[in-house]
């Protein structure tokens, strides 16, 4: 438990907190004050100059009525779902390093994992809109290599009936409403994040060797060892995991705006509340509006998140 600190002796020592003041500051100005403008101007008619008409609520009741964002919403949720799946190959690549007996290698493992993050994350954008170029991308290239684009063509023919998939024809992944957010999901291909790998392995390490030993004992298989031991003494790390996912998936929209633009690609397909956060306010000035969504946004991620702590519980 922190002991307190009389107020007596926090008066004394007065001093120590000019140390402190210029990180609140900048706090204050590059967080707070940007927060508690875009709450207030949410009530404006604002395009972003000095002029604003105060309106009340009808930038809510707009946005209560606005299709595209409720679309927006419906997709997020989807990428949301994809995404905790996507943590699979993280959680396996964790266990695996756990794994090893060896030192050194748990070490270059490690430091393999690390080395990309150093990549900014734009040139990893860029890197996959190329991947995904109809004419010139690596995607259409592999799949005619290894022959898959029949395979393609046969499924869309008999079960899909996309008409995307033809033969001689370039797949078209960006441009068609069919194919866009399944290329937003496949983004990223192994989906290993470096984050998440040393977050998991963080929790895994803190596991007592007692309890392996035992499971060894008792003839426990590795996958048994995962189930019964790994997995549940690090849910705490899966939840914690499972929060940042959330309010990043919902909160970005660099992705679609890079390989989609503004208006999130053919039909408005990739479009999420970001994206359209983002549109309304560079793309039509409504920046009154822009901050209204915004600010539902905040109350969609606020709920969630409480509900996440209030039900979702990890028993220890």
């Amino acid at each position: 438990m922190p002991s307190t600190i009389p107020i007596k002796k926090a008066l004394y020592e007065w001093r120590l907190y000019l140390f402190i003041l210029p990180s609140l500051l900048m706090v204050g100005v590059f967080i707070y004050l940007p927060t508690f403008s875009a709450v207030y101007h949410s009530f404006f008619n604002w395009r972003g100059g000095d002029a604003k008409e105060y309106i009340g609520l009808e930038n809510f009741v707009h946005l209560w009525n606005d299709d595209i964002l409720w679309q927006s919403l419906l997709t997020v949720t989807v990428l949301i779902l994809a995404n905790i799946v996507k943590m699979l190959p993280s959680i396996a690549l964790a266990v695996v390093i756990h794994r090893l007996t060896s030192d050194r290698w748990q070490y270059w493992y490690r430091v393999l994992v690390v080395v990309p993050m150093i990549v900014p994350e734009l040139v990893r954008l860029f890197i996959w809109k190329f991947f995904y170029d109809p004419n010139f991308g690596v995607l259409n290239r592999l799949l005619d290599l290894f022959e898959f684009k029949p395979l393609l063509i046969w499924l869309d023919n008999h079960f899909l009936h996309w008409e995307v998939f033809r033969e001689g024809i370039p797949i078209p992944w960006l441009s068609d409403p069919h194919l866009i957010v399944p290329s937003i999901i496949f983004w990223g291909f192994p989906w290993i994040g470096a984050v998440g790998v040393l977050i998991f392995l963080a929790g895994l390490e803190s596991i007592n060797k007692e309890i392996y030993e035992t499971a060894e004992l008792d003839g426990a298989t590795g996958v048994q060892k995962f189930l019964y031991i790994e997995l549940p003494l690090i849910l705490t790390q899966i939840r914690l995991m499972i929060i940042l996912l959330v309010i990043g998936t919902i909160q970005g929209f660099g992705l679609q705006l890079l390989l989609l633009g503004q208006d999130g690609g053919a039909g408005g397909a990739g479009m999420v509340p970001g994206l359209w956060m983002y549109n309304r306010a560079f793309g039509a000035g409504q920046f009154g509006y822009a901050c209204s969504i915004g600010l539902f946004l905040f109350v969609i991620i606020l709920t969630l998140t409480w509900v996440n702590n209030k039900y979702i519980r990890v028993q220890k």
